[in-house]
């Protein structure tokens, strides 16, 4: 398979220092409604990077759920592989992709987790086959068969028929940032990138070198 030929060229729009906002989040929340409003394939999709404890890399596609003066927002079960590794390194890398509008943004940052409150009202707005499936699933564990899932699932909803509680061990997380780039497809590989650093809790724009 001869892959050396396969490459697109980006020109649809341009991005310079003076189109962003001063603040990353209210940038971002700019191109995501974009992309919203551009139908573009998951909008929400992330992909999402740490390291575990044993010092090794990470990553895998979650949904980011909100957006707020903090940070990024997303759910999961605080037993799975992601979250054991942030247990060891609270630390994350998230990346969105947005090939319909030739864009991507990188952010890099603390996570912490939500606390209960926040986390019990995003799990009562969930459907209620996923809260089930939040206590049937433990996340990331080796299983003999989909039949251990359909089973798990089953008793619990013989268990909780009307109203199924939030499980201990599945919660949200935040991603407070402290580096937030933005990229936008150019001809000729020379690609905006626009990053936001954070300095003494003043964020700073620059330009990168494609």
């Amino acid at each position: 398979m001869d892959l050396h030929n396969i490459r697109e060229d980006y020109s649809k729009q341009e991005l310079s220092e003076a189109d962003c906002d001063a603040s990353p989040l209210k940038q971002f929340e700019r191109w995501l409604n974009e992309a919203i409003r551009a139908e573009v394939n998951e909008p929400t999709a992330m992909n999402i990077a740490t390291v575990n404890s044993d010092d090794r890399p990470e990553n895998r596609q979650v949904l980011l759920k909100e957006v707020n003066p903090q940070g990024f927002v997303f759910f999961t079960n605080y037993h799975s592989r992601k979250g054991r590794a942030l247990e060891a390194h609270p630390f994350a890398a998230l990346t969105f992709f947005w090939p319909e509008l030739e864009r991507q943004v990188r952010i890099e940052g603390r996570v912490e987790k939500l606390d209960a409150t926040a986390s019990d009202e995003y799990f009562e707005s969930r459907p209620y086959t996923s809260r089930i499936g939040a206590w049937a699933s433990e996340q990331s564990q080796v299983i003999s068969g989909k039949s251990v899932l359909v089973t798990r699932a089953a008793a619990i909803g013989l268990k909780h028929p009307l109203h199924v509680p939030r499980p201990p061990h599945w919660g949200g997380y935040v991603v407070i940032p402290d580096r937030v780039e933005f990229w936008q497809g150019r001809p000729s590989r020379l690609h905006d990138r626009i990053q936001y650093r954070l300095e003494k809790e003043n964020w700073l724009k620059e330009r990168l070198s494609p």
